[in-house]
């Protein structure tokens, strides 16, 4: 069943209807995009999964739209930033949520400091007012050598978040429609 929000009694507006796009360089962004469409899914929703590149198609169609990317050395992903660019017409109007893939260290400043760089990759685009936004942990990439791998991921977290954001975006969206009438 679509996960649904009443905001007045009589007027519910279901979000069924998803695009979850992704940009990644070693394959974690990508699972963690499998992940948010996969309770997407179980909570009724409709998602289409690409790779934020391969987006050529208009992003108005979509009830949600949703932009993960990695971040490194306080940057976000150029893929994210194209993306943005290239949808910046029909984001401005849609219900966006954004995630980016942050630290490898599980301490309070590297949370805050993948936070901020999200913050200020976000705040080069004034026009976009995403209704959700996070960091989820990173996780090395492949290849450390005899190193253990660290994998801040938790992946109740990122469940959650995705449904909480289907809900958030559910009533986001009531109101845009209803703002206008």
């Amino acid at each position: 069943m679509p996960v649904r929000a009443e905001c007045e009694p009589q007027e519910v507006r279901y979000v069924t209807d998803v695009l979850m796009a992704y940009a990644t360089r070693h394959g974690s962004t990508r699972q963690v995009a499998e992940a948010v469409t996969a309770a997407m899914r179980e909570a009724g929703a409709q998602v289409t999964a690409l790779p934020a590149r391969e987006v050529r198609e208009s992003a108005a169609g979509y009830d949600l739209v949703v932009l993960g990317a990695p971040l490194y050395s306080g940057r976000w992903h150029h893929d994210a930033h194209r993306f943005l660019k290239r949808h910046r017409r029909e984001l401005a109007a849609a219900c966006v949520a954004v995630f980016g893939m942050g630290p490898r260290t599980d301490t309070e400043e590297a949370w805050a400091r993948s936070r901020a760089q999200l913050d200020r990759a976000l705040a080069k685009r004034g026009w976009l007012t995403p209704v959700a936004v996070t960091v989820f942990g990173g996780v090395d990439p492949p290849g450390r050598g005899k190193r253990p791998q660290r994998d801040l991921r938790n992946w109740q977290t990122i469940h959650t978040w995705a449904t909480d954001t289907l809900a958030t975006a559910a009533r986001t969206g009531q109101h845009r429609s209803t703002a206008g009438q």
